[in-house]
């Protein structure tokens, strides 16, 4: 009796394996197709970003810094080489000019804050993907083995030709687009960070310059 119900769950577990093949591979190909997009999206990024140089930085910290009124400092920001989004930011800590300093601080910590959130976000889905994409691959390997393995018994070299062309298809597969997608977060990272210290730098000099006045 035990021996029975070990074969029928080991049965159940056979054929639940087999199933997810097919779900398997779809998410594969999924995956492939959401690399390939975010992969053309790093290079359009990487074309047409023109971030602000260090001497420009520094001409900029400058300005702002003996800037005599809100007006000034705002037109001097929007004048600039900055990211639409990094000015927004600049703008909107300087119309807040009329509020107290510890406020003024905590308004330019959150905005920050919620844009460093924004960016983290814009790569989430190859940040999955790292992981995702070798389980996948590694999934797509071993659920034909068994198939391939069992047909050895009976002599069918075909079948297992074919379970062994698909654990490899899928294992190339899966850790191609984990390797992609760690490459594209890393850079768009370091993009990321590197544009958010610009607007922390230029935010400091900025709530100083505001407060003296």
């Amino acid at each position: 009796m035990i021996i029975q119900g070990t074969e029928t769950l080991t049965s159940l577990i056979h054929i639940l394996s087999e199933s997810l093949l097919t779900p398997v591979i779809i998410l594969l190909v999924i995956s492939v197709i959401i690399v390939i997009l975010s992969f053309g999206g790093v290079i359009n990024e990487y074309i047409s970003r023109k971030p602000i140089s260090s001497k420009e930085l520094e001409d900029l910290i400058r300005k702002v810094s003996f800037s005599n009124n809100v007006s000034e400092m705002k037109s001097v920001i929007e004048k600039s080489n900055l990211f639409d989004y990094q000015k927004e930011i600049l703008v909107r800590i300087a119309n807040n000019h009329d509020i107290g300093s510890d406020a003024r601080k905590a308004l330019a910590s959150e905005l920050i804050s919620s844009e460093e959130t924004r960016l983290i976000k814009k790569t989430n889905k190859t940040d999955i993907l790292i992981k995702v994409g070798p389980i996948l691959g590694l999934l797509g390997t071993l659920i034909p083995l068994g198939p391939g393995l069992a047909s050895l018994g009976t002599g069918d070299i075909s079948v297992l030709a074919q379970a062994l062309t698909i654990a490899f298809d899928t294992t190339v597969t899966g850790l191609s687009v984990g390797a992609l997608s760690y490459l594209i977060s890393k850079y768009k990272k370091q993009w990321y960070e590197s544009d958010l210290i610009n607007v922390e730098t230029i935010a400091e000099a900025e709530l100083e310059t505001l407060n003296k006045w």
